[in-house]
């Protein structure tokens, strides 16, 4: 029923929130209802977000593990971010519009011939001020530790389409790690229940890290090394973080 309850209530948020953003759009303004959006419908999933560290606010490529769909609802919320993500989002019913909305980047992951266009249209995204968002595994882990980097788009940093900083973000569940993570072959839906279902509220620390400039490293595999090991020390320091309260 909590579930249910959740579900039903970001629905009702989606309406509310539509028309505001519609009126903006028509009228030629720059819309911050997506980001208001991702911040409410954090709150009704039951979620508690915290901002640990400085984030940058323009002019910057976030770099974050990823534990769950409930990750985008924390970051979108709290820096109004683009993402990059796989393409076939784009397909999906709702979703899809809605991530439209939020100027979501669609990246195919399957295609290497078009790795060049891809990193095309992300240096396009980065010309503009809205900060974007990469989940450099490609999919969700179990929070504890990093998967392998998929590191091609880091080429479009070198050099980038205007003075952009790196910035790695550790999104740290604490101890409801292990409960919120999305792993394994469980179906979608019955993640988003059992994620929604859970009773009280869920403590997520959004850990900005220190920004960097990428363009002092020689190439993409560096980058991402670099990214990657400032996130691995982040997970080692900050293992017994907070969980539910």
């Amino acid at each position: 029923m909590r579930a249910w309850a959740r579900g039903l209530s970001l629905v009702a948020f989606v309406l509310l929130c539509l028309p505001f953003h519609l009126l903006s759009r028509l009228t030629g303004r720059e819309s911050r209802w997506p980001r208001r959006f991702l911040a409410g419908a954090a709150r009704l999933c039951g979620l508690r977000v915290e901002v640990a560290g400085t984030p940058l606010r323009q002019d910057v490529f976030l770099v974050a593990n990823h534990v769950s769909w409930l990750d985008i609802l924390a970051l979108g919320g709290a820096t109004g971010c683009a993402f990059v993500s796989r393409d076939d989002v784009g397909g999906w019913p709702v979703i899809g519009w809605l991530a439209a909305q939020n100027n979501t980047i669609l990246i195919s992951r399957t295609d290497r011939g078009t790795v060049q266009g891809q990193i095309d249209t992300l240096r396009t995204a980065l010309e503009h001020r809205q900060p974007v968002a990469l989940f450099p595994e490609g999919t969700t882990s179990d929070g504890r530790m990093l998967l392998p980097f998929k590191a091609a788009l880091f080429s479009v940093l070198l050099p980038p389409p205007r003075p952009i900083r790196v910035q790695p973000v550790l999104i740290d569940y604490g101890r409801a790690t292990d409960a919120i993570a999305w792993v394994g072959e469980e179906p979608g839906g019955v993640n988003a229940m059992r994620v929604l279902g859970r009773r009280g509220r869920t403590r997520v620390t959004l850990r900005f890290l220190d920004p960097f400039d990428p363009g002092v490293h020689p190439d993409r595999k560096a980058i991402a090394a670099e990214v990657r090991a400032r996130l691995e020390a982040a997970m080692r320091s900050f293992r017994q973080g907070p969980g539910p309260v």
